[in-house]
């Protein structure tokens, strides 16, 4: 059973005190900014709706794209070199596939030619403002890589697929990142740094970052999710929602893509944006573009909070639910194509 909770005086109150004491120096600027834990809307709770016709055949492409990169392909980064070109040229392939141009951002390290992969839909009222839908496709060593990140990057590839054709009135780009586990995690040679510090030099106008990572894992037991302090005082201990997660800087942007997937899906979420020091919440590649100034913000299933076999030999693709992402993605596609309209803004959403 969900814990049902209401965030007391009390309670607000000590959450208050502990995140204004975890505040760091590179956030010292949002003192008297409020992290939030009560998100907009009421998030969905119930049996799921049966899946139509093409939800079945979205499942059974992400299911086909996970079985590639992680089943086929398996580990995929800088040690196995080869396996990491393997993927990088799938989904380039996959991209051009749905007409895209692609281009590659490459860059050099330990000797190796790595590749963020790039693709954009011009805006044709707002051309300036740009939206970045991103996720790496690199799997940590040791491990094949089907829920992180494998999860995230064919969901990625499914938005691709979808928006392909369309005329979004802002502009919409479709990133794959390379490097981002460790050891290049949080370094500068993690692709969505590369990436985002390039953006912050053409001084490139993105309005907005989602960071797909570690999507596909759900359990509806009575404690299978688990949170760091203090965050277990106010969120579910059920693992059956997905979360969207941001820095405080990026509140507003997680609110109002909390609210409108609450609108679109009917599917369990959660949300916050609070520190970005504390542990988990810049765990994915929405940290890079923290530190140029972008608003940006990770959906996520929690990763290690929830699943058993986090960069495990065992993150195998019969581990996902695929149906579930399937859910996710048609929801996140709804949430991109308000977001694409000039009339919609990531403001303030209480």
């Amino acid at each position: 059973m969900l814990k049902i909770l209401t965030l007391s005086p009390l309670l607000a109150g000590s959450l208050a005190v502990f995140f204004s004491c975890n505040v760091s120096a590179q956030d010292v600027s949002l003192r008297g900014r409020l992290p939030r834990f009560k998100m907009p809307g009421v998030s969905f709770n119930g049996d799921l709706p049966v899946l139509g016709e093409a939800d079945e055949k979205l499942a059974a492409t992400l299911k086909k794209d996970v079985e590639v990169l992680a089943g086929e392909i398996g580990q995929r980064n800088v040690y196995t070199y080869a396996k990491l070109v393997e993927a990088e040229r799938f989904l380039e392939d996959a991209l051009k596939t749905a007409e895209y141009t692609v281009e590659r951002q490459t860059y050099e390290v330990r000797g190796r030619d790595c590749s963020n992969l790039i693709v954009e839909i011009l805006g044709s009222e707002k051309p300036e403002e740009i939206i970045v839908i991103g996720a790496h496709y690199d799997s940590a060593p040791g491990t094949p890589g089907a829920n992180d990140n494998a999860s995230g990057a064919v969901a990625t590839l499914a938005l691709a697929r979808a928006f392909a054709g369309k005329t979004p009135k802002r502009t919409l780009r479709f990133v794959f990142f390379v490097n981002e586990e460790p050891p290049w995690f949080q370094t500068e040679d993690m692709g969505s740094l590369v990436y985002a510090k390039r953006c912050k030099e053409r001084e490139e106008n993105i309005i907005a970052m989602m960071s797909l990572e570690t999507i596909g894992y759900f359990s509806d037991d009575e404690g299978s999710q688990k949170y760091p302090a203090p965050f277990n005082l106010y969120y579910p201990s059920v693992g059956n929602f997905i979360g969207f997660v941001g820095n405080v800087r990026s509140g507003p942007f997680v609110s109002w893509s909390v609210k409108s997937f609450r609108q679109q899906a009917r599917f369990p979420s959660e949300g916050s944006a609070v520190p970005g020091r504390i542990t988990g919440v810049g765990w994915s590649d929405h940290w890079s573009f923290w530190q140029v100034g972008y608003p940006a913000l990770m959906v996520t299933d929690t990763a290690p909070f929830r699943y058993p076999h986090y960069h495990q030999k065992s993150d195998t693709p019969d581990k996902l639910d695929y149906e579930r992402m399937a859910r996710i993605v048609v929801g996140l596609e709804k949430v991109i194509e308000e977001l694409a309209s000039p009339s919609k803004a990531p403001e303030d959403s209480q």
